[in-house]
């Protein structure tokens, strides 16, 4: 016996008990709906969202990413202290970035541009970024392109980023409720973390795909 004729053989075994399809590539599909089970648990557990925003910080912080608490009011000065901290000279921001989260910033502000090359974004200090949605059970920042969020190499190429997370509103639980928020023909980048990789002896590198520093602002009251 072939390992085609094997393979085959499991998937006839597998699928036994699927019944006969309709003629037709709709039929295939109606038949194969009704024959696979689509009751899994969305998310895990019934979480507050005050709860929910808790299991992001925990877990973005797991990843090494840096977390910050403010309100509305005080993001300015916060984003401010970052960047000073931080030392960037040059910031980026994306056109549909809030003018105001900015405004107590003192360094250079970097246009958002098509033309900009992979040299110039890397001599960017920092880029700051609203995010699409962040999902608590993973720790992850979904970021879809939209005018706060900008084009997803301003958040690949520099060294330092900075994302702005409206919590509770833009936090969900599990990957599934995420997915119900976004559109999948736009432009995704899934962040969990700062950009790490390891060698075959386990040595941790940070920066090889993406930003070395994550810092995530989770900001209430907006």
């Amino acid at each position: 016996m072939s390992s085609r004729d094997l393979i085959l053989g499991r998937v006839r075994r597998a699928l036994a008990d699927v019944p006969d399809a309709a003629e037709g590539p709709a039929g295939d599909a109606a038949a194969y709906e009704a024959a696979v089970d689509r009751g899994y648990a969305r998310e895990h557990g019934g979480r507050t969202p005050e709860e929910t925003v808790d299991l992001l910080a925990e877990n973005l912080a797991d990843y090494r990413a840096i977390v910050h608490h403010c309100t509305a009011e005080e993001l300015p000065e916060l984003l401010a202290r970052l960047l000073a901290a931080r030392g960037a000279r040059t910031v980026l921001a994306p056109p549909g970035l809030p003018p105001h989260w900015l405004q107590a910033v003192d360094a250079t502000r970097v246009r958002d541009r098509a033309a900009s090359t992979p040299h110039e974004l890397d001599r960017v200090d920092s880029v700051v970024t609203g995010c699409a949605v962040a999902v608590a059970e993973t720790g992850t920042l979904v970021l879809d392109g939209s005018a706060d969020q900008g084009r997803r190499r301003i958040t690949l190429v520099p060294d330092h980023h900075v994302c702005v997370v409206r919590v509770p509103d833009q936090v969900v639980s599990s990957v599934p409720l995420a997915l119900g928020r976004l559109d999948p023909t736009r432009p995704l980048t899934w962040i969990s973390g700062p950009s790490a990789t390891s060698d075959i002896e386990l040595d941790r590198v940070e920066g090889v795909h993406g930003p070395r520093t994550l810092e995530v602002v989770l900001m209430s009251g907006e």
